[in-house]
């Protein structure tokens, strides 16, 4: 199980590429992960979700999606409620004032999982959340150390170099931690160095000194994650991307969720993705990408707030583009209507009237892969629905895609305001390609191939955990020696 000092030490990436290292040595690997606590999800196969990290750690793993490589998925609605999402699907919501003993009943599923998991696998790779130095969240956890605990997983700890701190992080968790979790930690490595690694040679003995761990491995700064998607919300800042002269900007909602829509165009090298932080306008750009989200009401008013509205009406009467993707599309309707309060009280709202649909919100929710056609170019498309709500009106006689024979989503009657519930889209090279080329006419296509482009940094980041880690030591702390 790897663990981390911190938020944001790089658990995802480095459980992705253990995955697909183990892998590419001809083993059978599950990634897992008990808890996750994120709004950017992926639909499983057969109906569920789980989070793209573990959708991501799967691909590295080479094995289908599952709903037990994400047992529980909390999907934050505002700052002190999140739904929780069992076996992939939802079961009820989660209230801050009652996160710890609201928490313990989950760790029956978790163990479920995971014992289907290791049945079925040379070894499991597991990545904790948070840091297990939360000592205020440790009873009830089922996310790093009570898990390890009660699964008998031998743990190793990431220190994350670029905050600063690392040797204070790690020996601190040393300290911090009682007895009995303190024994669960067989090593320990530093992530995202910079600079000569022999340098910090003291720091690793002083860190081995003081805590007794075994140093595994110096994981040194990798440009070839950029082309992996980001798992969490608060790396976006830093996913600017490109210097091409298509320019996408994406509103940074409070709720925002599967982001990683956006991933394949920053990686085309003429376009710009801009993500737009709270508290700044909208730039003059080709398209506003509005994203997904988890509470559409709320975002509505957020988008309000911001000012964003007012920039969003300026750009279209330049003749700039819109793309609204789920949550997104719902916003540029005309109505949004909950009558049974699925996101909160009952509401009846205004949209951003860019689109002539309106949308019902249903506490029922649709999960599923999906794949069809875009219905000007032809383009194949492939991807993925996570929603609830029904959208409807004149505006669908418009449709933007057929899904599965079936038209979905809508165009404005000038062809450049257009939504849909699908996720992933811009994956699709074929219609990624149609659809730059209507901002351009004449653009000669890519030669991106995102998927493979994405494998193929799997690989080369694999190759450098090989290379910087002691994997070997690895598979025999996992075996218990």
């Amino acid at each position: 199980m790897i663990q981390g000092t911190n938020s944001n030490a790089g658990k995802s990436v480095l459980v992705a590429g253990l995955c697909r290292a183990f892998a590419n040595r001809g083993m059978s690997v599950q990634p897992f992960k008990p808890q996750n606590m994120s709004n950017n999800a992926a639909a499983v196969p057969g109906g569920g979700e789980i989070g793209r990290a573990q959708a991501l750690q799967a691909l590295a793993a080479r094995v289908p999606l599952s709903v037990h490589h994400n047992p529980v998925l909390l999907k934050p609605e505002s700052d002190r409620r999140a739904q929780i999402v069992v076996h992939g699907h939802p079961v009820g919501t989660l209230e801050a004032s009652r996160f710890t003993e609201d928490r313990s009943s989950l760790l029956e599923p978790v163990l479920t999982s995971f014992d289907q998991l290791r049945a079925n696998a040379d070894i499991v790779v597991i990545e904790g959340a948070g840091s297990p130095a939360e000592t205020n969240l440790r009873v009830g956890d089922i996310a790093n150390m009570g898990f390890a605990l009660a699964a008998k997983v031998p743990v190793v700890l990431a220190g994350d170099i670029d905050r600063g701190g690392v040797i204070a992080s790690l020996v601190g968790t040393h300290v911090v931690l009682d007895d009995a979790d303190r024994s669960m930690i067989r090593g320990y490595l530093i992530n995202k160095f910079r600079g000569d690694v022999g340098l910090f040679d003291a720091g690793l003995t002083d860190i081995s000194t003081r805590t007794g761990w075994a140093s595994l491995g110096v994981v040194t700064w990798s440009r070839d994650l950029a082309a992996l998607p980001a798992e969490d919300a608060v790396e976006l800042e830093a996913l600017d991307r490109g210097a091409g002269d298509i320019h996408v900007a994406v509103p940074m909602l409070s709720r925002i969720a599967n982001f990683d829509d956006v991933d394949p165009l920053g990686l085309e090298p003429d376009v710009t993705v801009t993500m737009v932080p709270p508290g700044q306008p909208l730039p003059v750009a080709d398209v506003v990408l509005m994203p997904g989200t988890k509470s559409t009401i709320a975002d509505l008013d957020f988008f309000a707030r911001q000012g964003w509205d007012v920039d969003l009406a300026a750009h279209v009467r330049r003749g700039g583009r819109v793309v609204g993707v789920c949550g997104g599309y719902q916003m540029l309707g005309g109505r949004v209507v909950d009558p049974d309060g699925v996101e909160g009280p009952i509401a009846d709202v205004d949209g951003l009237g860019l689109l002539d649909v309106s949308t019902t919100l249903h506490a029922d929710k649709i999960t599923r892969p999906v794949a069809g056609r875009h219905v000007a170019s032809g383009a194949g498309v492939a991807g993925y629905e996570i929603h609830v709500g029904r959208t409807v009106g004149p505006g669908t006689d418009r449709p933007w895609l057929t899904i599965d024979g079936e038209p979905s989503g809508s165009v404005s009657a000038d062809g450049r305001i257009v939504g849909s519930y699908v996720h992933g889209l811009f994956a699709s090279d074929e219609f990624r390609s149609a659809y730059l080329a209507e901002l351009r006419p004449g653009r000669h296509s890519s030669e991106l191939r995102y998927a493979e482009r994405v494998d193929a940094a799997l690989d080369a980041w694999a190759a450098q955990l090989e290379t910087e880690l002691d994997l070997d030591r690895m598979l025999e702390i996992s075996a218990g020696r």
